[in-house]
């Protein structure tokens, strides 16, 4: 099995506005074997194409500059290369992320992008399962469920890679007792 631990970071704003679609504009992702061997890893800036231009709530939140989407390509392209990457169509895998929003976002931006979205339903909600494992009422955040296993948080949290290669060290923590 190959394990695709993935986060996705988005286009946003202050509140919600109700006319804006969010878009992937970065995606991280490291890839795990059965044993629980780190792989691999994939970092991509993505241009968005609905809103093409990032607001400073978003350049604040994820320390991504305009200039890094602006330079990337857009979806389609960086998605093919993703899935060549993670082996998608050759190797028996689970996408595995902090929550259901970055399943919900690349089923979207497939949608949105006229593309095949059925291979990002192999996935598996770790936040969702970390928070059963621990009998937790409320799940928590990945940093706090990071620092909770005694690891400590590197990098910019809500980037990417950062997050990803954070949600990895608890991934492998527990690799033989996730549900999937």
């Amino acid at each position: 099995m190959n394990f695709i631990v993935y986060d996705l970071e988005a286009t946003c704003w202050e509140g919600r506005p109700p006319n804006k679609t969010q878009e992937i504009i970065e995606i991280g992702a490291i890839s795990i074997n059965g044993y629980g061997e780190v792989t691999g890893s994939f970092n991509k800036f993505i241009r968005p194409v609905l809103n093409p231009n990032l607001s400073l709530f978003c350049r604040d939140l994820t320390s991504i500059e305009q200039e890094y989407v602006d330079r990337s390509n857009e979806f389609p392209e960086v998605i093919e290369h993703f899935q060549d990457w993670a082996e998608i169509f050759d190797e028996d895998y689970l996408l595995c992320s902090w929550g259901a929003f970055d399943r919900k976002m690349l089923i979207q931006d497939c949608e949105l992008h006229g593309m095949e979205w059925e291979w990002a339903e192999h996935h598996l909600n770790v936040k969702k399962e970390y928070a059963r494992m621990r009998g937790l009422r409320r799940p928590r955040g990945l940093r706090a469920a990071v620092e909770k296993e005694g690891f400590e948080f590197t990098g910019t949290h809500h980037r990417a890679i950062d997050d990803a290669e954070n949600l990895a060290k608890l991934f492998i923590k527990y690799l033989d007792e996730w549900q999937y």
